[in-house]
C-alpha cells in the first residue's frame, strides 16, 4: 500500500508540473522544451549504463552501440559549429566551463570574465562568492571593463587592463567571453588578438547563445578568434540538460582528459543520445527556429517599451539575443517580481543588473528580471503572440488582480500547446495529459 501510494504522489506531482507549464508562460532565458524525440532517447536503457572515458577507450564494456551514439553526436557538433574537436560529456555547462579550467590553466591563475551584475556566470566567479572558478579550481578573477550604456564589453578600457596586468606579473591564462545575462554580441574578434598578445587563452562561455551561434544569428566566436567555446544543450539549444566543448584541436587531448578522469566518471548517456538528436534536429531546423527567436525577443522588448517598461539596452535596440531584461525597481525590486509573476503563471527569474550592487542590492533582491523567449518560440508563438505577450507581463506587473492575468495567460496558451522545428510533432508537456490515466490504471 505504501509503495502504490508513494508512486501515485510521485506520479501526480508531475503531472501537476506539466499541467502548471502548459498554462504558463514560460520566460525563463535558461530552460526550453525538448522534442518527443528527445524524450524518448532519454528514457531508454541508455540511463543505467556507464562508459568511463573516449569512445573506443572505455573503462566498461558493453559499450559497442554507445560509442557509435557518441561518435555521431561529435560528428553532428563539429557540423554544426564547423568545430575541429567536440567533447559531448560534459554533464553541464558549468562543468565544461570547469573542465576548460583544467585544462589549460592552474590554480593561481588568473582569469577574466563579466563581473555577475554585468553579466557574468557564477561558473566565473570568485570563491568568495563561491564561483566555480575561484572556490573549486583556485583561480584568480578580474573582470572586464563593462560599458553600462552599450550592455557589453568596453574595448579600449578592457585592452588597457589586460596589459596592464601582464605588466604586474599576473600569470592571466584565460580571457572568458560570453556569460549569463548576454543581449548583444561581444567585442571577441576586437579584444582576441591583445589576449592571445598577453599569453592568454580567448574562450567563450556559449550556454545561453549556443543555438544562436549554430542558427547564424549572433555571432561566431572560434570564428572571431576564441579558441574554445563551452555551452549548454538545453537552452537555445533546445536538447536535454548537459553541457559540451567545441575547441581548435590542439586541445583537444588536453580537453579529453580535463572531462575524464578529470572532473567527471560517467557521463550520463541518455542525455549524450538526446544530444545527439538535438543536433540533428538543428541541423535541419535550427536556421529557422533561431531566426524566429531573435525576432521574437525584439518584438517583446519593444512592445514593452511602448507600454511605458522600463527595458534594457534601449541605446542599443534592447537585445540581439533570445534575451529580454527589464529594470523594476519602480516595482520594488526582482526577487518580489518574480514571485509576483509565478502567482500569475509567467515564469520568469529576478537578475542582477549593472550597478544594483553600488545601490545596495544583491542578487536575492536585484534590480531586474530577465525574460527569454526560447520557449515560447518553440511553442510555435510568433509576432502577434510576442505582443500578447508584453501586454499580459505590462498588466501583471501593475496589478492585483491575479485571477484576470492568468486568464489571459490561459487564453494564449490553449493554442501553443504543441513542439515546433523538430522531426516529431507532439504535445510539449505531455506528461501532464497521460500522468492522470497512469495513476488511474496502476
Amino acid at each position: 500500500m505504501s509503495e502504490s501510494s508513494d508512486y501515485k504522489k510521485i506520479i501526480s506531482l508531475v503531472s501537476q508540473h506539466e499541467k502548471w507549464f502548459s498554462e504558463s508562460l514560460p520566460l525563463v532565458a535558461s530552460e526550453n522544451v525538448a522534442s518527443r524525440g528527445v524524450r524518448e532517447v532519454l528514457s531508454s536503457d541508455l540511463g543505467q549504463r556507464y562508459a568511463e572515458g573516449w569512445p573506443g577507450e572505455r573503462v566498461y564494456a558493453g559499450c559497442k552501440y554507445i560509442d557509435q551514439i557518441e561518435l555521431s553526436a561529435i560528428d553532428l557538433a563539429k557540423r554544426l559549429f564547423k568545430a575541429e574537436f567536440v567533447d559531448v560529456r560534459p554533464v553541464s555547462g558549468a562543468c565544461a566551463n570547469l573542465a576548460v579550467y583544467s585544462a589549460i590553466s592552474d590554480p593561481g591563475d588568473t582569469l577574466m570574465a563579466l563581473s555577475i551584475p554585468n553579466g557574468g556566470h557564477v561558473s566565473a566567479a570568485k570563491k568568495e562568492f563561491s564561483g566555480t572558478a575561484g572556490l573549486v579550481h583556485g583561480l584568480q578573477i578580474e573582470y572586464f571593463a563593462f560599458d553600462k550604456a552599450s550592455m557589453n564589453i568596453d574595448v579600449d578600457e578592457s585592452k588597457k587592463k589586460l596589459r596592464a596586468l601582464r605588466a604586474e606579473g599576473r600569470r592571466l591564462k584565460i580571457v572568458m567571453f560570453g556569460g549569463s545575462l548576454l543581449l548583444f554580441p561581444q567585442p571577441v574578434r576586437e579584444l582576441s588578438e591583445v589576449v592571445r598578445e598577453i599569453g592568454a587563452v580567448p574562450c567563450y562561455d556559449a550556454a545561453h547563445v549556443a543555438g544562436l551561434i549554430a542558427g547564424g544569428q549572433f555571432q561566431d566566436p572560434l570564428r572571431e578568434g576564441a579558441h574554445l567555446m563551452t555551452f549548454s544543450t538545453h537552452k537555445t539549444l533546445f536538447g536535454p540538460q548537459g553541457g559540451a566543448i567545441v575547441a581548435k584541436a590542439e586541445y583537444g587531448d588536453s580537453i579529453k582528459k580535463a572531462v575524464f578522469p578529470g572532473t567527471s566518471s560517467n557521463h550520463h548517456l541518455h542525455n549524450v543520445a538526446a544530444k545527439a538528436m538535438t543536433f540533428a534536429e538543428f541541423l535541419k531546423y535550427g536556421k529557422a527556429y533561431a531566426s524566429d527567436v531573435t525576432k521574437n525577443a525584439v518584438v517583446l522588448a519593444e512592445r514593452l517599451s511602448e507600454l511605458g517598461e522600463n527595458v534594457v539596452g534601449e541605446n542599443m535596440g534592447f537585445t540581439k539575443s533570445h534575451q529580454v531584461a527589464l529594470d523594476v525597481t519602480r516595482y520594488g525590486d526582482g526577487g518580489s517580481v518574480e514571485k509576483k509573476l509565478e502567482s500569475m503563471n509567467i515564469i520568469a527569474n529576478r537578475q542582477l543588473l549593472p550597478g544594483d550592487l553600488a545601490a545596495g542590492r544583491h542578487y536575492t533582491n536585484p534590480g531586474g528580471v530577465r525574460l527569454g523567449v526560447s520557449e515560447l518560440t518553440r511553442l510555435g508563438m510568433k509576432k502577434n503572440d510576442m505582443q500578447e505577450v508584453a501586454e499580459i507581463l505590462h498588466l501583471a506587473l501593475r496589478t492585483e488582480k491575479v485571477a484576470e492575468v492568468k486568464k489571459r495567460v490561459l487564453s494564449l496558451r490553449k493554442s501553443h500547446q504543441k513542439v515546433h522545428y523538430s522531426f516529431k510533432t507532439s504535445a510539449a508537456y505531455f506528461y501532464a495529459q497521460t500522468g492522470a490515466k497512469s495513476v488511474s490504471s496502476s
